[in-house]
C-alpha cells in the first residue's frame, strides 16, 4: 500500500491540474471500490471548485466551493493519471484496460483526472467540511510524522509502558498517521534501532524522551523528506500522477534487501516477520 510519501507525492502532482479548476463532468464506471461510491456522488461534485488539495496521513482531500470535502484513498492498488502529461525518466505504460479505470473527472481547464484501480481497495467519499473533524476514516488517526507536535516528547509519552515492538507501535495509525512498513523499517535503521525493541524503552518511566526517541523522530523525518524528495518509493503499483515511477528505492537502506551487506559494513541483513508482516534489519548494527 502506498505510505506517506507516495501520497505526498501523488498530492504534488495532482495539485496544478485539480486546484482552482471545475469539476465540468464526472463519470463513475464502477461504484464497487472498497466502499460504494454514493448515488449522489456526480451530483454533489459537479459544479463544485477545488480550492485546496490536502492530504491526511495517506488520504487525499480535496477541499471544495460547494463547503465539502472529497475524500481520496489510494488502496493497495489505486494511482491517478492526469491526461496529456509527459512521461518521466522512469515511465511504464500504464494499463489501457478501460475496466480499471473506475472514476473520470473532467475539469473545467481541459484536463482529466482518471482514478484506475485494479483491485478496487482505495476509496472515494464526500463529507462536509463542518463534519471532517468526526469522520470516522480520519478521527482516529495520530499526528502527522512531518508536522510540529510529533517530536521526541510526544513520542515518548505515546510509547510509555508499551510492551509492544518498536515496529508495531510505529505501525499503528493511532500513534502516528502515515508511516507503513517500508518506512518504519528504513527510519529504525538510520536510528541504529531493533525493531524487536519493546516500545517503551524509548521514554524513561514519567514517560520523558532519551535519546533513543530523539534519534528515532529526526530518522522518521528524515526519511520521509528523503523518499518525497524521490518521488516515492516505486513497489509492485505505486506510480507517480505522471505515469513516471518513484526512485527512492534505489537508497534502501535495509528494506527488502534480506542477505546484503549493510550498508554500515557490520552485518548482513535480516528478513523477520512481525505481525504478519516482513521487517529487513541489520543485527549487528540495530540494537
Amino acid at each position: 500500500m502506498p505510505e506517506l510519501p507516495e501520497v505526498e507525492t501523488v498530492r504534488r502532482g495532482l495539485a496544478p491540474a485539480m486546484e482552482g479548476a471545475r469539476f465540468a463532468k464526472i463519470e463513475v464506471r464502477h461504484r464497487g471500490l472498497r466502499w460504494p461510491i454514493a448515488r449522489d456522488f456526480e451530483k454533489r461534485l459537479t459544479g463544485a471548485t477545488v480550492t485546496g488539495l490536502g492530504r491526511r496521513a495517506k488520504y487525499l482531500l480535496a477541499d471544495l466551493s460547494s463547503g465539502e470535502v472529497l475524500i481520496m484513498h489510494l488502496g493497495m492498488s489505486g494511482s491517478f493519471r492526469i491526461d496529456k502529461e509527459r512521461p518521466g525518466e522512469f515511465h511504464h505504460e500504464r494499463s489501457k484496460d478501460e475496466k480499471h479505470d473506475h472514476v473520470v473527472f473532467h475539469l473545467s481547464n481541459g484536463r482529466t483526472v482518471t482514478f484506475n484501480d485494479p483491485r478496487r481497495f482505495g476509496s472515494m467519499k464526500i463529507v462536509a467540511r463542518t463534519k471532517l473533524e468526526d469522520e470516522p476514516l480520519l478521527k482516529a488517526l495520530g499526528p502527522e510524522p512531518l508536522g510540529n507536535e510529533f517530536d521526541a516528547g510526544m513520542l515518548a509519552r505515546a510509547c510509555q509502558g508499551k510492551k509492544t515492538s518498536l515496529k508495531a507501535a510505529l505501525l499503528d495509525q493511532r500513534l502516528v498517521a502515515g508511516l507503513g512498513n517500508i518506512y518504519v523499517c528504513e527510519a529504525l535503521f538510520r536510528a541504529h534501532l531493533s525493531p524487536t525493541r519493546r516500545a517503551s524503552t524509548i521514554a524513561n518511566r514519567k514517560g520523558e524522551p532519551n535519546e533513543r526517541a530523539v534519534a528515532l523522530v529526526d530518522a522518521i523525518k528524515a526519511v520521509l523528506h528523503d523518499a518525497i524528495k524521490a518521488g516515492g518509493s516505486s513497489l509492485r503499483d505505486h506510480r507517480q500522477t505522471d505515469g513516471t515511477l518513484g526512485y527512492f528505492q534505489h537508497s534502501f537502506g535495509v528494506y527488502d534487501r534480506e542477505g546484503d551487506p549493510c550498508p554500515g559494513g557490520r552485518g548482513t541483513i535480516k528478513r523477520i516477520v512481525q505481525t504478519g508482516r516482513s521487517t529487513f534489519y541489520c543485527p549487528a548494527c540495530q540494537k
